[in-house]
């Protein structure tokens, strides 16, 4: 078993990257895989799916401990997405590794990561979810189960969707549903999910011991050191610009000219410049509110002692 010193540095990145953004895996150690250590897709896949279940436990038990977890909704997603991550790997697994196959399978990729990053720009500008919902919304059972399907399924043959596309799909069944209850919901079923598609690569024979040790050395450790530091950072910003690269990357997967990727690069830099001026404003809006009640009170306080010192 040869370790990559290089290719654990590269996965510390991610994975500290992970732990900031709370961003999926998937959509970030793929690519780096594929664009930057030549991996061919088949194998980064397999292998970041691997890594990925040695890396979730962490986060999963701080959202349990944390009470941000709504299990209703974790049961139907798995009901769904075990199934499907299963049978995507064993798509995989049909495609092959012929040149032809790994081609394919690298636009499906590109495909991926394209309706991931353009879901998380959607969530950005167009849904809203509020910071403290409610907490015990009732599990919709029909379409929480598709959801698990199609996300599973995506994961399963892509390593991507998890962080993604099942949380946008989930804001638009639960609205209400509060941020820290959406994301704690989604990284729990993630688990289970990825366990089922870290199965599936095994018994199909894509994981490359080597390359997996390598990303699990380096992207584990990185990943609580992030997720410890993203208390005292505001990783906002580097979310979107994460989404932008991301987005970068699934448009090269498919074959889209090197200039309109530069012309798309400024219009995502135009689009995130917005979306962090706005989210400034609301943040700032938000913060004067909560102050206000606080200095109304103190007036209201320290008032009967001001008139009684003027009587």
């Amino acid at each position: 078993m040869h370790i990559d010193i290089y290719l654990v540095f590269g996965s510390a990145v991610v994975g500290l990257l992970v732990g900031l953004t709370g961003m999926g895996g998937g959509a970030l150690m793929t690519p780096m895989l594929v664009l930057l250590f030549g991996v061919t897709p088949s194998a980064a896949i397999a292998s970041d799916l691997m890594a990925a279940f040695f890396m979730k436990p962490a986060g999963v038990f701080i959202h349990w401990r944390r009470k941000t977890v709504n299990t209703s909704v974790v049961r139907y997603l798995c009901y769904g997405s075990v199934p499907a991550a299963f049978f995507g790997t064993y798509v995989m697994h049909l495609l092959g590794q012929s040149a032809l196959a790994e081609h394919r399978l690298q636009i499906l990729l590109g495909t991926a990561l394209i309706i991931g990053s353009i879901a998380i720009f959607y969530r950005s500008v167009f849904v809203e979810t509020p910071a403290s919902g409610d907490e015990h919304v009732k599990a919709r059972p029909v379409p929480t189960v598709l959801i698990g399907v199609i996300g599973g399924f995506m994961v399963g043959l892509t390593s991507v969707g998890a962080g993604s596309l099942i949380l946008v799909l989930l804001v638009m069944v639960y609205p209400t549903l509060s941020n820290k209850q959406l994301v704690g919901t989604d990284l729990a079923q993630s688990l289970p999910l990825t366990f089922s598609a870290a199965l599936g690569t095994l018994l199909f024979g894509h994981v490359e011991l080597g390359l997996t040790s390598s990303i699990i050395i380096g992207s584990v450790p990185a990943v609580v050191v992030g997720s410890f530091l993203s208390s005292r950072s505001n990783g906002y910003l580097l979310r979107r610009v994460i989404t932008g690269v991301v987005l970068l990357s699934g448009l090269k997967y498919v074959g889209v000219p090197t200039n309109w990727l530069g012309i798309i690069g400024g219009l995502e830099i135009v689009l995130i410049t917005f979306l962090t001026i706005r989210h400034w404003r609301r943040t700032r809006d938000v913060q004067v509110a909560e102050s206000v009640p606080e200095t109304v009170e103190g007036v209201v306080t320290l008032l009967p002692s001001w008139l009684d010192g003027n009587l």
